[in-house]
């Protein structure tokens, strides 16, 4: 399966005709750029959409948004708005061993007696978990004197029915090691974590030839 690297970039003015104010809107804005190819079944079952993305942020210049498909998206916002460029992801890009990362996450465990969704706290927390799930769930393994968490979030928003969201999310870079190469495939193209639908998950991925483990 071919997937697309794409990156949306948005001047002020496009900020403001779209009205991009929360993560809530900004989904709507990069949803919008993609068909959705799903069935009414796959739609029922909350089939994966196939889309990731990662807010870059914004400045006096605009905002800047990553994106990963598996079909292309259109080249502006409503046929007006922004500029999208987009590239195939190369057929050898995920044969390396090692990789430089970013990415944003949503930390959550499931406990165990209320099936609850907790919230994983403070750097350390996020790391632990972050490590654990990356060997266990994604395919890789981090080198822990190089993961880095950046910054810890809360976002919240209404969804689409008005219903009030909150989500965590943690910034986090480090180098990783495959040791998965079927998993950590997957952890590229269909992302990792939870609330990938509002901006966590994408894995930004850089291969690199130096050996940090040894």
């Amino acid at each position: 399966m071919t997937m697309i690297a794409s990156v949306l970039h948005l001047d002020r003015r496009a900020v403001k005709a779209l009205r991009i104010t929360d993560a809530y809107s900004l989904h709507r804005v990069v949803y919008s750029l993609y068909e959705d190819i799903r069935d009414t079944r796959q739609k029922q079952a909350s089939t994966a959409s196939g889309i990731l993305y990662a807010d870059q942020g914004g400045d006096v210049r605009g905002r800047k948004i990553l994106m990963l498909a598996n079909r292309e998206p259109m080249d502006t916002v409503e046929a007006q708005h922004g500029e999208v460029r987009s590239k195939p992801i190369p057929d050898d890009f995920l044969e390396h061993e090692q990789y430089r990362f970013k990415v944003i996450v949503n930390p959550t465990r499931r406990d165990s007696a209320s099936r609850k969704l907790l919230a994983a706290r403070g750097r350390e927390e996020v790391a632990q978990w972050f490590t654990e799930r990356a060997h266990n769930s994604w395919g890789f393994e981090v080198a822990p004197w190089e993961l880095q968490v950046d910054k810890i979030e809360v976002l919240k928003f209404k969804d689409k029915q008005r219903r009030e969201v909150t989500i965590g999310q943690a910034h986090v870079q480090g180098m990783l090691r495959v040791i998965d190469k079927e998993r950590f495939a997957n952890s590229f193209t269909q992302g990792i974590g939870r609330a990938r639908a509002y901006g966590c998950g994408l894995l930004q991925i850089v291969p690199v030839i130096e050996n940090p483990f040894d």
